[in-house]
């Protein structure tokens, strides 16, 4: 890097050389010799345009740590220790400089969809267990980390590597994230192309749902179906967004709330919505005698949010594709899903660069 930038001054300070020189022999007739107080001065010249050009290619980050991440250049060879900044890395077109990820990656259909070469690459532990060490010897560039590895992130920048703390909770904390990658990776325009298809399409839910009764949702979480999505949680985001009402809106001291059957029927909700990936089913939900008395069992409005791409209830790259699935969900005849489906097509080509099989969506 070193090196690098001693070519860089060299050649800039080459150029105005020549261009000074230029000057010079077109004005030598009137002026047949120069002084040494003229030399210094084009000296000086030299080194202002130098200090100020390199000090312009620095890329200057703050993170959602409130650090301040300076890189000498964009980042050409990257480690995501988040799911979620992986599947970033891929929207922005960033697969092949990844040298590293979370584990568990065979886990995510969409790596296998979108970065097939992901699942031979080396892992970095998870955010439990994380491997500073492998990190280390992948000698990467920038490292993207999620906020609860802060530990990590204050060794890894004692040991002075480029890493980025990144907490993508919810759609403003999204977009930022992805902004941060963009820019330290120089794909800000593709990052901000992504953003802006957010917000089109966040405009026309709002606008389609304005008008619209908000029906009572409760989200079930993976784990649990006692487990639920409160007010801190992206769910809640996407529900309100999609014109619902998260019936569980109310707690506010925790992230996934722990309920009872008596608090769920008090609940009554009317429409029941199962996060993707969840190890109990539909059937589970509907075949629970206790459960009888809720509206949502009644009237058979219980629903698996589709996971064979990604998991559209995280602050995935995707994610945006679950509130459009709500809303088609709760406003068909505003919002049809064929014209859901056709919208997750051109998604996914347009970002991932795949075709997805349509058979795999589901209500």
């Amino acid at each position: 890097m070193i090196l690098t930038s001693l070519w860089k001054r060299g050649i800039i300070a080459a150029l105005v050389i020549v261009l000074l020189a230029s000057v010079v022999g077109c004005t030598s007739k009137e002026s047949p010799t120069v002084g040494v107080e003229n030399n210094e001065g084009q000296e000086d010249i030299v080194d202002n345009v130098v200090e100020e050009t390199l000090e312009d290619e620095k890329i200057k980050i703050t993170d959602h740590l409130g650090r301040e991440v300076i890189l000498e250049r964009k980042a050409e060879s990257l480690v995501s220790g988040y799911y979620i900044t992986t599947s970033m890395l891929i929207a922005l077109g960033l697969k092949d400089k990844v040298v590293g990820i979370e584990a568990k990656a065979d886990t995510r259909p969409i790596y296998s969809l979108a970065a097939p070469e992901f699942l031979d690459l080396p892992n970095v532990g998870t955010a439990k267990e994380f491997n500073l060490e492998g990190t280390i010897s992948l000698e990467p560039d920038l490292v993207i980390l999620p906020l609860r590895l802060k530990e990590a992130v204050e060794s890894l920048e004692k040991l002075g590597i480029n890493v980025i703390a990144v907490n993508p909770e919810d759609m403003d904390l999204l977009k930022e994230s992805l902004r941060m990658i963009g820019q330290a990776t120089g794909t800000l325009d593709r990052a901000e192309s992504l953003i802006a298809y957010y917000d089109e399409k966040i405009e026309e839910i709002e606008k389609l749902v304005a008008s619209k009764d908000r029906k009572r949702i409760y989200f079930g979480g993976n784990s649990d179906f006692l487990s639920t999505a409160t007010s801190k949680m992206y769910q809640n985001y996407m529900i309100e967004t999609a014109g619902g009402e998260n019936v569980a809106s109310d707690i506010d001291d925790t992230y996934w709330a722990n309920i009872s059957y008596e608090q769920l029927i008090a609940y009554n909700p009317d429409i029941i919505i199962i996060a993707p990936g969840a190890n109990y089913t539909k059937d589970d939900v509907l075949r629970d005698s206790r459960l009888a008395g809720i509206n949502a069992i009644k009237e058979n409005q219980v629903y698996v949010m589709p996971g064979d791409f990604e998991q559209w209830d995280s602050p995935v790259p995707s994610s945006i594709l679950g509130t459009m699935w709500l809303t088609s969900l709760l406003h068909e005849e505003a919002y049809p899903y064929d014209k859901f489906v056709d919208d997750v097509a051109d998604f996914y080509r347009d970002f991932y660069n795949i075709t997805i099989d349509r058979e795999l969506l589901n209500r």
